[in-house]
């Protein structure tokens, strides 16, 4: 455990308050600091644990050989000023999730699931399912709980379901799974990788570090990236796969080791991603042992998670669905490809400098394109190629309700930005529940 240290946390989002709390209580020395003014609330109370909170857009000023570790959030980038001088000094570099690793019992085991896309939804599936046979399972990380504020919850012998991202493999060195799942591989978050693609597999072939013929890959066979970056891993391998591979599909069932588990018309959540992420899913749960009948019961009700191709409302035979979890082209295809009803597309956010043209083909039943946000003129040159009504407005709040205005009777009204949220929202989370506000509040 990291104790009697020197510490800077740079970020104040939900690891970092998190982290500083439980490293309070391990006679540390706590510095931490964000760009952002914070809710005095807050700072007060981390003031209280002797935290000591500065507020400035300075940070590499705070940065000195008198600290033995900084604790990066996820989101911030390797080459900001603060870690460039940390990396000069010689400061040790983590994430919350490093700093906790020595936390947890050595006999959990520990399951991480990470990808391009289908994290979450995975995620949420594992746990769910398997805290149906088991009372002791816990579920963290980029999902939205920190590893950090349940960590000392988790007793011997217990399951830890983690979600882990890209952003959030880059700062772990000694973490290790018992079990990874690597959903797909396409070329997203390049702009937090130097644009290098080879750099982004790099950091997600971290999910296997330090694993032995005694833990388990669980890997998507038809994703070629997915295979060619794990040919080498220790791992034991086990195969999702369309056709062909430890769980498969044929004939719309899903079949396990010759077994058939459900017929697909029986899956409440649709679309061939969806049933990608629930084999992985039912290889992970096989594993713990978990009988068919809590599976089939199960993948009956899942009706999808929070902010991925979400139902919001029908109103006026319009059918408003929430996927601000969509922060990257490849999310949006998917959703796009979701919806063979006349679509109402709401798109925009942060500019990371990726073009929308990926996009191109899948905008046959699209009519309107209404964007926001900082990419707003970048998707109407987009839209004006692909020849598409494009409506360029501020805020998502304007692009909802003239997306109610100019619609029709069957439209879709889909809310699947492509973009981060960190424009105009701190998360997906709050723009999704905002759009979600607004739609409940039409009449």
């Amino acid at each position: 455990m990291i104790e009697n240290k020197k510490i800077l946390i740079l970020g104040m989002a939900r690891s970092g308050t998190s982290i500083a709390k439980l490293l309070s209580k391990y006679n540390n020395d706590l510095t931490i600091t964000d760009k952002v003014e914070q809710d005095e609330s807050l700072i007060n109370e981390l003031k209280k644990l002797n935290i000591k909170v500065i507020i400035t857009d300075k940070q590499e000023e705070l940065v000195d050989d008198s600290f033995d570790i900084i604790i990066k959030n996820p989101a911030i980038i390797s080459t900001h000023p603060a870690i460039l001088k940390a990396k000069e000094l010689n400061i040790e570099v983590i994430n919350e999730l490093e700093a906790c690793f020595n936390l947890i019992p050595k006999s959990t085991k520990i399951i991480g699931i990470t990808g391009s896309n289908g994290k979450t939804t995975t995620t949420t599936m594992i746990y769910d399912i398997l805290n149906k046979k088991y009372n002791n399972v816990y579920l963290g990380g980029n999902i939205g709980t920190p590893l950090s504020s349940i960590v000392e919850n988790i007793k011997d012998n217990s399951i830890l379901v983690l979600e882990i991202s890209d952003h959030q493999l880059c700062d772990m060195y000694k973490f290790k799974t018992n079990i990874s799942v690597l959903t797909n591989l396409s070329q997203v978050h390049l702009d937090f990788h130097n644009n290098s693609y080879e750099t982004y597999k790099s950091m997600k072939k971290r999910i296997f570090n330090h694993h032995t013929k005694e833990d388990y890959a669980i890997l998507n066979k038809d994703d070629l990236d997915v295979m060619n970056l794990t040919k080498d891993i220790k791992s034991k391998k086990l195969y999702f796969s369309k056709t062909n591979g430890d769980i498969y599909i044929k004939d719309n069932n899903i079949i396990y080791k010759d077994e058939i588990i459900i017929n697909t018309n029986d899956i409440a959540i649709k679309g061939m991603h969806n049933y990608e992420n629930i084999m992985a899913t039912i290889l992970v749960c096989k594993l713990f042992n978990i009988e068919n009948n809590i599976i089939i019961e199960y993948l009956k009700e899942f009706k999808g998670v929070e902010h991925r191709i979400e139902f919001v409302r029908e109103l006026n035979n319009r059918k408003f669905y929430n996927d601000s979890k969509a922060t990257n082209n490849k999310s949006t295809i998917i959703a796009l490809n979701s919806f063979k009803e006349p679509t109402i597309l709401l798109m925009g956010g942060l500019d990371r400098n990726i073009p929308f043209d990926e996009l191109a083909p899948y905008l046959n039943n699209v009519k309107t394109i209404i964007c926001f946000g900082e990419t707003k003129n970048k998707i109407k040159d987009f839209a004006n190629k692909q020849n598409k009504d494009c409506i360029v407005l501020e805020t998502l709040e304007e692009a909802t309700y003239k997306a109610y205005e100019i619609s029709s009777e069957n439209d879709v009204i889909l809310l699947s930005p492509a973009c981060a949220s960190w424009d105009q929202f701190p998360d997906f989370e709050t723009r999704g529940n905002l759009f979600k506000e607004i739609v409940n509040s039409l009449k």
